[in-house]
């Protein structure tokens, strides 16, 4: 069932990371037909924009995330020993380099790991969450996010936000032209211009930065139910993951979290503060912690 499981979502992350490579073109093409009639110049802009922000991204993404969560680094065991001990331990067990280590100054409970590849990678804790999990509790939370890390999801997710942040670009830059009373002129129809083909265009632009963020938040959704297959396939302890993920159902928003990191974290740090507003649950960064607990309780 484990296997299955994992095998499952991987087989899905690739559909969803190729539909997001798939948007960024459609965008490009979009983008160069509005502006310069022509949808190869489009992709290749759209190509070489991407490139440029997936490159950015990937070489600062960890000390950009920490600093914008307020996370400070502990370099011993000394600082914080059980933390430090359970994520060593993790480490070993899934065989990759220790990653290192920051803590959150916040009460509530929340985790999440970022980097560019298992050699270059950080995991984070709340003060909340070491207050509040005993030992298998910690190990399961940090078996979850050792996962994210030994699946290279660090990377996906880094990879998803930057190509996010590209097509925004590229959306903003018809958005300038527009108000700027560039792009099309008015005899577009004596050259040849399709009427529908401006008009799919626009409503390819109008549409991308709602389509790139639902691919990212599948894409998030998609790796937390591998993550949490995977912690207990690092502590053999699945009860120990259960018992995490019930203590976080119960859990207060966080004070500091980046909301542009919620989807790093092992729960929407923002998750009880949307209760009672049911239209934010369509645009969740999580699958329900209840999903997740009974996929686990299958196991």
């Amino acid at each position: 069932m484990l296997y299955q499981q994992i095998n499952m979502n991987k087989r899905r992350t690739v559909y969803v990371v190729f539909g997001f490579c798939l948007l960024v073109a459609l965008v490009g093409a979009a983008v160069g037909y509005w502006l310069a009639g022509s949808t190869v110049v489009g992709i290749i802009m759209a190509l070489v924009i991407a490139l440029i922000y997936v490159s950015v991204m990937i070489g600062q993404s960890t000390d950009v995330v920490m600093n914008m969560n307020h996370a400070h680094e502990i370099h011993s065991a000394a600082e914080s020993p059980e933390l430090w001990h359970v994520v060593e331990d993790m480490a070993m067990v899934a065989q990759v380099p220790m990653p290192r280590v920051f803590i959150i100054d916040d009460p509530s409970p929340n985790a999440f790991a970022t980097g560019n590849d298992p050699e270059h990678s950080a995991v984070a804790a709340t003060t909340g969450l070491m207050q509040m999990m005993n030992r298998e509790e910690l190990e399961g939370v940090m078996g979850h996010e050792i996962t994210h890390v030994r699946n290279y999801d660090i990377r996906l997710q880094t990879i998803a936000l930057a190509l996010s942040a590209a097509i925004s670009f590229l959306v903003n830059l018809v958005s300038n032209f527009w108000w700027l009373g560039g792009g099309r002129s008015d005899d577009d129809d004596d050259r040849g211009v399709n009427i529908f083909g401006m008009l799919a265009s626009l409503l390819l632009i109008i549409l991308a930065p709602l389509a790139a963020a639902i691919a990212q938040m599948a894409l998030s959704r998609n790796r937390e139910y591998l993550a949490d297959a995977g912690s207990v396939e690092l502590t053999r302890n699945p009860q120990g993951m259960i018992s995490a993920l019930r203590k976080l159902e119960h859990a207060e928003p966080m004070q500091q979290a980046d909301p542009s990191s919620a989807s790093l974290y092992i729960t929407d740090p923002e998750e009880n503060a949307k209760r009672h507003r049911w239209l934010d649950h369509l645009f969740d960064t999580h699958p329900p912690l209840e999903d997740r607990i009974a996929r686990l309780e299958e196991m």
